[in-house]
């Protein structure tokens, strides 16, 4: 059972009180001056909300490093109340490779386009009221999106982390690989197949050059599907389930059991596995897991097989959609 895996690993929090988030949120407005509160607010009915992006590129919020050691502080602290203590290390870790990525690239000190304070923070409407508002982390390899409802967390996609390089070649961070169980149990599971498996789980001799569903405000299901669970032995359906909680893994309980609900209710006899490109690290690889719930997508082609994307879609509710427009319908008709 999914929910299993993810209580022994030990990565989910336990659930918070949700006020929480919204008390974090506020917490992060009030260390704000006039100017900083209006670069970081938007009207909950902006379309920035859903203007997401995974690429080093100009952004609209407040960026950490317009922030003093109170504010990033705060900021953070909004990051560690939605997110496990793996997702919050995931995040904070790919934000620092940048770094890295500077030194690997041989730029100078005043060079700031690889920035590990170049991430923004925004907050969409008023957090706390018995109203819909939602806030996001964004940066290079970094997009974080998250909505709620009264108080409480409903919905935690897109959600996007990558890291470049994915293993650090050289230096004193040389072997360091962010995004290390995306990829080894992908292996893992990709090389207990046997060969007529295989023929349905390879869906192309090369990986496409970049996640497919890039930065849409709207994902589907994506042809073809690969292997279905169903034609799956025991062992290779735990391997995928270990898989699938490592991305919902990145959450605190509380909204990760949100996204299992989805999942189960969706069926894992609907969900399916592919495959393109090369069988081993260093070749240019590409998966994705999908059922009606949840697409999640792994994309490593740059680089050499050396730049990872990664991302985890729910099919009903990014950014929330379906959940508020049950939500609206549900106060109206109370009233």
């Amino acid at each position: 059972m999914l929910l299993l895996l993810i209580g022994s690993r030990g990565q989910a929090q336990s659930s918070a009180n949700k006020t929480n988030v919204a008390a974090a949120a506020k917490q992060f407005l009030q260390t704000l001056d006039a100017n900083g509160r209006q670069q970081a607010s938007f009207d909950w009915t902006d379309a920035e909300r859903f203007n997401w992006n995974f690429v080093p590129m100009a952004r609209k919020g407040l960026p950490l490093k317009a922030m003093n050691e109170q504010q990033r502080k705060a900021a953070l602290e909004l990051l560690k109340t939605c997110t496990s203590a793996e997702g919050y290390r995931k995040a904070t870790s790919i934000m620092a490779m940048e770094t890295v990525l500077k030194a690997l690239e041989n730029r100078g000190p005043d060079d700031h386009y690889r920035d590990p304070i170049n991430y923004y923070f925004s907050i969409f409407g008023e957090p706390g009221l018995q109203k819909p508002w939602g806030w996001r982390v964004e940066g290079h390899h970094v997009s974080l999106n998250f909505t709620a409802v009264n108080n409480s967390l409903v919905a935690g996609t897109p959600a996007f982390f990558g890291s470049n390089p994915g293993i650090v070649p050289s230096g004193p961070e040389k072997g360091k690989q962010i995004l290390k169980q995306e990829t080894e149990l992908a292996f893992e599971l990709l090389h207990a197949f046997d060969k007529t498996q295989l023929e349905q789980v390879m869906i192309a001799t090369d990986a496409p050059r970049e996640i497919i569903t890039g930065n849409k405000r709207k994902a589907m299901l994506l042809d073809p599907p690969g292997l279905p669970y169903s034609k799956m032995n025991s062992s290779q359906q735990q391997l995928l389930k270990h898989l699938v909680a490592v991305y919902v893994d990145n959450y605190t309980k509380l909204m990760a059991d949100l996204l299992l609900k989805e999942i189960n209710a969706a069926g894992w006899d609907k969900m399916s596995f592919a495959w393109a490109g090369a069988n081993a690290w260093g070749g240019g690889h590409y998966y994705r897991i999908q059922n009606p719930a949840i697409l999640i997508e792994y994309d490593n082609t740059q680089n050499n097989g050396n730049h990872v994307h990664t991302v985890l879609r729910d099919l009903q509710h990014d950014f929330g959609e379906d959940l508020l427009q049950k939500h609206y319908q549900t106060a109206h008709n109370g009233k």
